[in-house]
């Protein structure tokens, strides 16, 4: 948008993103983000004036990525909120959370991201953040969902913006476009529009048929499932140790 309104040089831009809790990081607790641009001059310029004692910036040149790995990640948010308001537990939502990273990797690189950008901060970072904590806004818009609130009374509720219930649609529109397929995003569609019950959803278990599939992901295709997997891991050791924590163990 600023490239298109104000007609500059796109390699003087740089957008931030990455598991950014504002207040969180009002508080000053250690944080990391990353500064995205074409020219990586640019961005390692930008990256090294937005950094002090406890907030530490990271480049990369995948403007598109990092982008949408900021649109995206709150999609699943929302879903995740959903279930954590009906009540399901941790395997559903680590589920979730892991299929809905191959979601957001497919859209992505159809809109010719960089896979590896959405295991980054922008993209696995950033969907750990949004899903598991309190302060997310789309998290709490979908837990009003989960409880039995219909989407305007839950806008109605929430005295910030939740990004994600407005752009499920357009998301799932230029999804369709390209042939992409996310399950995830078209169930939280169904819960918002009322034809689908919060309990039942399930969109990790989303199948064409009865027969096994692969667990196949974009990152896998591009040859590093591998660093997928360990940033996977990772993401549901942190869930789980969460998950431990809040009930005291």
């Amino acid at each position: 948008v600023i490239e298109q309104e104000l007609h500059c040089d796109p390699a003087r831009i740089a957008v931030a993103s990455g598991p950014n809790l504002a207040l969180e990081i009002a508080r000053e607790q250690p944080t990391a983000a990353v500064i995205s641009s074409t020219s990586r001059e640019t961005a390692e310029a930008v990256a090294r004036r937005a950094r002090n004692r406890y907030f530490r910036t990271f480049v990369n040149t995948d403007v598109i990525g990092t982008e949408f790995g900021g649109v995206l990640k709150n999609l699943i948010a929302v879903a995740i909120g959903i279930v954590d308001g009906v009540g399901y537990g941790e395997n559903t939502k680590a589920s979730i959370i892991t299929r809905g990273l191959v979601e957001m990797t497919d859209f992505a690189v159809a809109q010719g991201a960089q896979p590896e950008t959405l295991q980054g901060l922008a993209g696995l970072g950033d969907l750990i953040a949004t899903c598991q904590s309190p302060l997310s806004r789309n998290n709490t818009a979908g837990r009003l969902l989960g409880q039995g609130y219909s989407y305007h009374d839950v806008v109605k509720q929430m005295d910030q913006t939740a990004e994600g219930l407005s752009s499920v649609a357009p998301i799932l529109n230029l999804a369709r476009a390209a042939g992409i397929a996310m399950p995830i995003v078209e169930q939280v569609k169904m819960v918002l529009d009322g034809t689908m019950q919060p309990r039942d959803i399930a969109p990790h278990l989303t199948t064409d048929d009865d027969q096994p599939q692969g667990e196949r992901t974009q990152n896998e295709q591009a040859g590093s499932g591998g660093a997928l997997w360990r940033s996977l891991q990772r993401a549901l050791d942190q869930l789980r140790n969460g998950g431990r924590r809040a009930a005291g163990d």
